[in-house]
């Protein structure tokens, strides 16, 4: 049977990834999966595919909220904003929703970092992103990821995509939050509803994906050759988009831990 062998979650939106052994299921997905995000002053999001240097700020979870780090970048540590932090209206893609400013110290430090002016927010207990309805329910919510509460991958999956590409790249590319070992490649297609330790997944869709993964993980430096895109779209193009791993939905919340069945339910 298919088992976890990786979590991954990403506090700030487009970030480094940061493992896990053992996470708590949310209904917004993982517990403190991007649930932070970059924002230029009009309320737009900011993300890897356009500043690819964001995968090298590292993020450390404290009790009083991130410790962030960057290259050539004194450590900051950010407190999550309190009740009765100033808000601001954010848009991602077509969504938009209110979040929490986290503070003058977090807006200079990515600014002066990035090289442009940025503000950081946070979900607080008031924002409120319902998934697409046509492939969640009404009470479905997601944080400041794309779409979708959590996304899964196979690691056999990414096996094959390397076998086929002149150099191999890493699940990191992909920016899982799931990784499963112990199945066929693409066996995650076929799957619709699954237990995970004492969660209850739905699988809601394929996950396309865009330039984003041709940035190395490790040094922000886009691949010029398109790679690994370019080969995914020769055999993972799906009306018009390239497809690979699943958008997952939470349909009952609880914990999961590295080494956890993958067990199939019906329906």
């Amino acid at each position: 049977m298919p088992t976890l062998a990786r979590i991954f979650i990403h506090p700030i939106k487009s970030t480094r990834s940061l493992p896990l052994t053992q996470a708590k299921v949310e209904p917004m997905g993982l517990e403190h999966d991007r649930r932070w995000m970059l924002v230029r002053p009009d309320g737009s999001f900011l993300t890897g595919r356009e500043s690819p240097s964001l995968v090298r700020v590292s993020t450390v979870l404290t009790a009083e909220g991130l410790r962030m780090s960057a290259p050539d970048r004194p450590d900051l540590l950010v407190r999550t904003p309190m009740a009765g932090a100033q808000r601001m209206e954010v848009t991602i893609w077509k969504d938009r929703c209110a979040a929490a400013r986290a503070g003058v110290a977090a807006d200079r430090w990515f600014s002066q970092y990035l090289g442009e002016p940025v503000i950081l927010v946070c979900v607080d207990p008031w924002t409120e992103r319902p998934v697409d309805p046509q492939y969640a329910r009404q009470e479905d919510q997601v944080g400041f990821a794309d779409a979708f509460p959590l996304l899964l991958l196979s690691s056999a999956s990414v096996e094959e995509l390397n076998r086929r590409l002149p150099r191999p790249v890493t699940v990191e590319h992909f920016r899982p939050n799931l990784v499963v070992e112990g199945c066929e490649p693409f066996a995650e297609d076929g799957w619709k509803r699954l237990r995970v330790g004492t969660a209850v997944l739905e699988i809601a869709r394929p996950c396309a994906r865009c330039v984003f993964t041709t940035v190395d993980p490790l040094t922000g430096v886009k691949a010029t050759d398109g790679e690994p895109l370019r080969t995914l779209s020769d055999f993972r193009r799906r009306d018009g988009k390239v497809m690979f791993g699943q958008n997952v939905l939470v349909r009952r919340p609880g914990r999961i831990q590295v080494g956890d069945r993958i067990e199939p339910l019906g329906g």
